[in-house]
């Protein structure tokens, strides 16, 4: 029997997977790091997924994709944009959310949400990698700086420096020049910084600024980067655990409806009723005496809400 959607985030640079089971639950996430939309990357994070699961591809009912290579998938039902599919992941992740911005590799992009969770605008940089991972990742080479340690360095900054140009190959040659007239490494780091807070503040703009904003993409694990986006919003960011699956989850969620269209769950009452039958015998081992067996599963995701409610895709941004 077929007990679980599944959605994948094709990346430019990551491949994310989330497994849902029918109650809308994640089961199980994947990331994988391999290269620029890379086929490979793919392949890993669903065998790693389905791994953790503990299923294998026959157990999935419904398959959704989105991310660059969305429509490369063979093993994907249906695809839709990465707008479409962030929006829906960043509500689960916060329900009372009304401003997405996610920062990945290749892009940004800032999301308005309406009243009902739905994508009301949008707006992308839509020329090249400019306030992107990609543009921290060029930098960070031309620093000679660890990706995942320029936010912690950049918060030491002494003095504001600024970099004026959003190219990352010539931001790379302001960089350079900087460090060349004797400037502290934590000061330039922090004028990079403040360049990807200067895009995303021109990209809320297009969209108007309102709150709660939510952040997802990898670039929310900077804390530098948060912390100049949230200076130049004067606004604060609320970051869910993982903002790195916001869009597969949003992709498996719409793979749940999907499902659930063709299958519908039994009723809740007798699914109630079965649960009160099955008692406290389901979580607890021999001896038990009111608290679980110890190593007994835990719920694996325990921070987000909502997860399960059906929402339609908008169909605009498809």
């Amino acid at each position: 029997m077929k007990s679980y959607v599944m959605g994948i985030d094709f990346g430019s640079t990551t491949a994310k997977t989330v497994i849902l089971d029918t109650k809308g639950r994640v089961v199980a996430s994947c990331i994988g790091n391999m290269g620029a939309v890379s086929d490979d990357g793919v392949k890993a994070s669903v065998k790693g997924a389905l791994e953790q699961a503990g299923i294998t591809q026959a157990d999935v009912g419904r398959t959704v994709s989105t991310g660059y290579g969305r429509r490369m998938l063979e093993i994907a039902d249906k695809n839709y944009t990465e707008i479409t599919c962030h929006a829906r992941g960043a509500v689960a992740m916060m329900p009372e959310a009304r401003l997405v911005i996610d920062i990945g590799g290749q892009d940004s992009k800032v999301i308005a949400i309406d009243a009902n969770g739905l994508v009301a605008q949008f707006a992308m940089n839509d020329r090249c990698a400019a306030g992107t991972g990609k543009f921290l990742e060029v930098l960070a080479r031309a620093m000679d700086i660890e990706l995942d340690k320029m936010g912690g360095v950049a918060l030491q900054a002494q003095q504001k420096l600024q970099i004026s140009s959003m190219c990352a190959t010539f931001a790379e040659t302001e960089v350079i020049s900087l460090l060349a007239e004797g400037n502290a490494k934590p000061d330039v780091l922090a004028a990079v910084h403040a360049a990807i807070a200067s895009r995303t503040l021109g990209l809320v703009s297009r969209v108007g600024k309102r709150g709660p904003i939510v952040m997802t993409g990898g670039v929310a694990k900077n804390v530098a980067a948060v912390r100049h986006i949230e200076e130049a919003l004067e606004m604060p960011l609320h970051l869910p655990p993982d903002p790195q699956i916001a869009g597969a989850l949003g992709a498996a969620l719409l793979a749940l409806d999907d499902f659930r269209a063709s299958n519908p769950l039994p009723d809740a009452d007798e699914d109630d009723h079965m649960e009160d039958a099955m008692g406290a015998a389901r979580a607890c081992g021999t001896g038990c005496k009111g608290k679980p067996a110890e190593g007994a599963a835990k719920p694996f995701w325990t921070k987000l809400t909502g997860l399960g409610s059906s929402r339609k895709a908008d169909a605009a941004t498809k």
